[in-house]
């Protein structure tokens, strides 16, 4: 695209996905949810590889949210011996390619031996530059910015922080991460049109694409797609098109 040009010639730098569809993936196979889960790991492997390949610098995987802990216990229980088993297998893979893990979310909920899987990756690859793969795990949007809210009133309560000048980046800051870029594209597999309560604060000016595939059949094609049409849209945050492209001031 020409010098100037308003559209996304880019590849992404946050990539951020809802990851839906197993359960119905698997119904319509005449299989059991769970199954469906373990074909959807399969794809979580696939599309970090390709993540890396096509050159985005993040990617958050929405992998368990808070509302998850309400579906049967059989299931939970299922998704998080799945997560402890792909970082249990995939570790060192991640490792090998320079992939930086993290983890967002009320991990307080999550079962011990989970959660020390999860944070002993999150150390053991804390210096990876290639990638930074952030699982949303017992994760809420809301949740987040109440967590948010909570320890800025903390620090106001011990003066740090000055209500009079709070602003978007100081609130900010009190994010799970707030070194996390916020998402360019943001992509829903399973066809439904709503973004569940994931990233609520940092999605406010992402691109949206929502598939009808279900996640157990994503792959890299498919996130190379994705990421071809992000890059025929117009990114104006706010402005108008003339303003984004340098012309003359829209009204």
């Amino acid at each position: 695209m020409s010098e100037g040009s308003s559209r996304s010639d880019h590849v992404p730098r946050h990539v951020a996905i809802i990851m839906d569809g197993n359960g119905r993936w698997a119904e319509r196979r005449g299989r059991s949810r769970n199954e469906g889960h373990r074909e959807g790991l399969e794809a979580v492997r696939a599309v970090v590889r390709a993540a890396g390949d096509l050159g985005v610098e993040y990617l958050t995987l929405y992998a368990f949210s808070l509302e998850n802990w309400n579906r049967p216990q059989a299931e939970v229980t299922e998704l998080m011996r799945l997560l402890d088993h792909y970082l249990e297998v995939e570790l060192e893979e991640v490792v090998q390619n320079d992939i930086r893990v993290r983890v967002i979310g009320r991990l307080d909920r999550v079962p011990p031996s989970v959660r020390k899987r999860v944070l002993d990756a999150v150390e053991r690859t804390r210096d990876g530059h290639a990638m930074t793969l952030t699982f949303a795990l017992s994760y809420g949007g809301r949740a987040e910015i109440v967590d948010a809210a909570r320890r800025l009133l903390r620090d106001a309560e011990l003066g740090k922080v000055d209500a009079e000048h709070l602003d978007e980046k100081t609130f900010a800051a009190y994010l799970y991460d707030p070194e996390l870029p916020d998402p360019d594209l943001l992509i829903r597999t399973g066809a439904e049109s709503r973004i569940s309560n994931f990233l609520l604060w940092q999605i406010a000016y992402s691109e949206i694409y929502i598939t009808d595939l279900m996640w157990p059949d994503f792959r890299k094609e498919h996130l190379a797609r994705a990421i071809e049409e992000y890059q025929q849209r117009e990114r104006r945050f706010g402005l108008t098109s003339a303003q984004v492209r340098g012309g003359p001031r829209g009204t």
